[in-house]
């Protein structure tokens, strides 16, 4: 470390520490941390000390020889390789302190705290009071001209560039706020607070809210390319596991299979049609009540044969468990009386009330998370179940999401709320490495936070509707998700609701997405389709003898479920998936070792192509597939923009034809193709295929 000191009667703000640099003034305490490779953590609060949360971000110890601090009188500057935090004290008794961050090799400033305005007298960082006695911090930052914004996790919307957007950072079904930004003036900037709150990257200021918190807590790395960034990021919150082999191939699902013979007949025909199948889903409402956390003897009358006949034809067993507790559950009075469930600030103690009244496990107590999984292990590992698809991860709060209703072991919703799926998945993750699992984890989860990578998470898109407005916006959602350092994404093939198979119009949607799905990082079919069908058998009955009717399936959802010309095609695009699965192998572990998205915008690997900065309808699998979607009915051609320059050259894997970089070209695409262009000659086996 080198810190140089300040001459004796100058300024006397700053605490300098070997990685650190503190301030204090005006009622506020600011510290400055070394974290990480190229990397700074703030945090600030009022009338206190900053407190060591550690709600994502992992311990990243840094040699105090990597850090330089030098003091000059009302600056101090902590440089950390590639960044520099500026702080400049002022004021007429320098009770003020705005940050800048600069690229210490360049001198460019990557982000700025705002001035005070002049007369306006503006606070960068506010710390507003609330009636409560808590505090609403803001942190508002200069806005860059030209800069583009990416990440901060999947909002149902085909914006790539989210400059010039707002945001809500909270958690809804389809909605996941993972506030991580990628910026393309070289640096990330992580958010730190699971508190709900909004964003808005403005042509005027960026500003980022928490409703309500203890603390300013931000993370900010900076780097020359965006990998590199991404690398540190994952550095700092976690690289997700090893992705098992079975993770690659093709996913069954629909909204339900109700039964065990059921099941186990519609994967005999996958056999018997020689269909590749690597997992088959049972969905929600297997169990009597929710929050039962097992099988209804009814209808799975012996889950570990049915696992052990899917074994033995190769394909993998999940289920499908909610955080719901019924309040008849026969686990309900067990939880209430350990406090092992959300609770209500006042009124009647229900979570949601749908399909009956029930509250939500608290996944932020880790007495509740191994009581959970105590259950999980019991009634579902040990009877052959492989992973675990984590619903309603939000959670949904009743459907109109009052966040500021409801407390959790951690703190009120509204203040530590969009951390529960990462401890939601927490759970499983570390019950099934306890299991011996390690190497061999997939958790299907409906939402995700800072850090959940590292829990394997695999995050599908919600219930999004069967339409292609939504089809294209699941283009935007994965390639913000990777960004994010999330980067195991699929989606519901067809989209979950609204899905008609006798609608020609539905079928060509279904064709579209399937495509999509088998260049997606994971390929996986599930809807609930048309019309809805309602299950037979006697309601069952809870304990106080309340008749409880069963939960409707939909229509088929099988690849032969629609004809033999979707079939043909859905085939077409398994069997590639299969062929894909040496490339696939390699994405995924550049995601575990390396931090990298499996899915990637075209600026991700082309930074210095600004025509790539905005492209919203296209995107990478990794470094050498473009894949454009047909995301429109009736489309048979569509224009693609190749990145790039005169040095890159794309190859149209259906024709052969190549084109230079840095153009826009005419791809046909035909109901049974997507257009998809090879890097540089790089087709991994599709050349001709499609």
């Amino acid at each position: 470390m080198n810190i140089a000191l300040k001459e004796y009667n100058e300024y006397d703000g700053f605490e300098v520490g070997a990685t650190y640099v503190e301030w204090s003034g005006d009622g506020e305490y600011v510290r400055v941390d070394a974290w990480g490779k190229n990397s700074v953590r703030v945090r600030a609060r009022l009338m206190s000390q900053p407190l060591d949360t550690e709600w994502a971000l992992l311990a990243a110890p840094v040699s105090p020889e990597d850090v330089q601090i030098t003091v000059n009188g009302h600056e101090a500057v902590l440089k950390n390789g590639d960044i520099s935090a500026v702080l400049s004290a002022y004021g007429a008794c320098d009770e003020r302190m705005r940050l800048s961050f600069i690229n210490s090799s360049t001198g460019e400033v990557l982000c700025r705290e705002i001035d005070e305005g002049g007369a306006l007298r503006l606070r960068a960082r506010a710390h507003h009071p609330l009636e409560s006695g808590a505090y609403a911090p803001v942190v508002t930052f200069e806005a860059n001209e030209g800069e583009h914004i990416y990440g901060m996790g999947e909002y149902q919307q085909p914006v790539l560039d989210l400059k010039g957007s707002t945001l809500e950072l909270a958690h809804r079904n389809s909605q996941v706020s993972v506030p991580f930004m990628l910026s393309s003036r070289g640096y990330g900037f992580l958010w730190h607070n699971p508190a709900v709150g909004s964003v808005t990257f403005g042509e005027n200021q960026t500003r980022w809210e928490a409703k309500v918190s203890d603390q300013i807590d931000y993370w900010i790395t900076a780097g020359s390319t965006p990998a590199q960034i991404e690398r540190q990021y994952a550095d700092a919150t976690g690289h997700s596991p090893v992705m098992p082999e079975w993770g690659l191939g093709f996913w069954q699902c629909k909204l339900r299979y109700w039964n065990q013979e059921q099941l186990l007949e519609v994967a005999r025909e996958f056999k018997r049609r020689e269909i590749p199948l690597d997992v088959i889903v049972v969905d929600f409402f297997h169990w009597p009540l929710m929050g039962d956390f097992r099988f209804d003897e009814e209808f799975w009358p012996d889950p570990k044969a049915m696992a052990d006949e899917l074994h033995a034809m190769g394909v993998k067993l999940m289920v499908s468990v909610w955080p719901q507790i019924d309040l008849q559950s026969e686990n309900y009075d067990e939880m209430h009386k350990k406090n092992y469930l959300a609770k209500t600030r006042q009124g009647k103690d229900v979570g949601m009330w749908w399909p009956r009244d029930n509250q939500f496990f608290d996944a932020t107590n880790p007495q509740a998370r191994e009581f959970v999984w105590g259950l999980a292990k019991r009634n579902y590992v040990d009877l052959g179940v492989d992973a675990f698809w984590l619903d309603e991860a939000e959670p949904e709060w009743g459907g109109d999401y009052d966040y500021a209703h409801y407390l959790y072991w951690l703190g009120p919703v509204g203040k530590v709320g969009n951390v529960y799926p990462q401890l939601y998945n927490k759970t499983f993750y570390d019950g099934q490495l306890e299991a011996g699992k390690e190497g061999d984890i997939v958790n299907l989860t409906r939402a995700a936070w800072a850090g959940s990578q590292r829990y394997g998470s695999l995050v599908w898109s919600g219930d999004v509707q069967s339409t292609f407005a939504d089809l294209r916006a699941q283009i935007t959602c994965a390639i913000h998700m990777g960004v994010a350092g999330i980067p195991w994404f699929t989606t519901d093939m067809g989209g979950f609701a609204g899905g008609d198979p006798k609608s020609e119009q539905f079928k060509e949607l279904y064709i579209r997405w399937c495509q999509f799905s088998c260049f997606s990082p994971v390929m996986r079919n599930h809807g609930d389709r048309l019309p809805a069908v309602r299950v037979p058998g006697e309601p069952t009955v809870d304990r106080v003898g309340n008749p409880i009717d069963h939960i409707h399936t939909g229509a088929d959802n099988e690849p032969w479920s629609y004809g033999e010309d979707v079939e043909r095609i859905m085939l077409k695009y398994i069997a590639i998936r299969e062929d894909l699965r040496p490339y696939l192998r390699a994405l995924f572990e550049d995601a575990h070792t390396d931090g990298q998205p499996v899915v990637r915008g075209l600026f991700y690997e082309f930074p210095d192509d600004e025509q790539a900065a905005n492209v919203a309808d296209e995107y990478l699998l990794g470094p050498d597939l473009l894949v454009a979607p047909v995301a429109e009915y009736g489309m048979r051609e569509r224009e693609v923009y190749l990145p790039g320059g005169s040095d890159t050259t794309w190859v149209d894997v259906h024709t052969g034809e190549q084109f230079a970089g840095g153009q826009y070209v005419l791809a046909q695409a035909p109901l049974e193709s997507i257009p998809v262009f090879a890097r540089n000659g790089a087709d991994h086996g599709l050349m001709g295929r499609l």
